[in-house]
């Protein structure tokens, strides 16, 4: 199963799902925190989370009911996944460096999951592919317009 992104809201949203893993409407209206959206607003992105896989419905009498289709931990790591591919190169040793580096975790807690392992702190390599294109002005551009120059030069002549 393709697993879509989401926006902000509809992430703030899938959190409150998750916790109540199937609800009504109603239940979203009465559990989401102040200030509270819109019961359209709400009613909006249920059908949109809906179109996106995130839940299912059910219908009983007039009303649907939702049930949560794509578990959080799915989420969670469709998102480690995109972020590592994004921004680490596919290595698992970027990110780890990263977190070690940036001190989200410590040489310690990397220990508690195998403490015969010795840990190095790697380089951290940042590739800025477009800022050099970016940041510096294109010498090719005035090239071209010069010889586009010279090009209504030499037809003028020729007439």
């Amino acid at each position: 199963m393709k697993i879509n992104h989401l926006t902000s809201a509809e992430e703030n949203l899938m959190r409150l799902f998750w916790k109540l893993e199937s609800f009504y409407l109603k239940d979203v209206m009465e559990k989401h925190p102040e200030p509270k959206p819109h019961q359209n607003t709400v009613s909006t992105y249920l059908k949109i989370l809906v179109e996106k896989g995130y839940l299912a419905t059910e219908k009983e009498g007039r009303i649907f009911k939702y049930n949560v289709v794509l578990p959080m931990e799915e989420y969670r790591k469709f998102l480690l996944n995109e972020l590592v591919h994004h921004f680490f190169h596919d290595s698992g040793k970027e990110i780890v460096s990263f977190l070690l580096h940036e001190q989200f975790i410590s040489k310690e807690d990397l220990k508690e999951f195998n403490p015969v392992v010795e840990i190095k702190p790697l380089k951290v390599i940042e590739e800025f592919k477009y800022a050099d294109e970016i940041l510096s002005p294109k010498k090719d551009k005035k090239k071209s317009k010069d010889k586009d120059k010279d090009k209504k030069k030499k037809k003028k002549k020729e007439k």
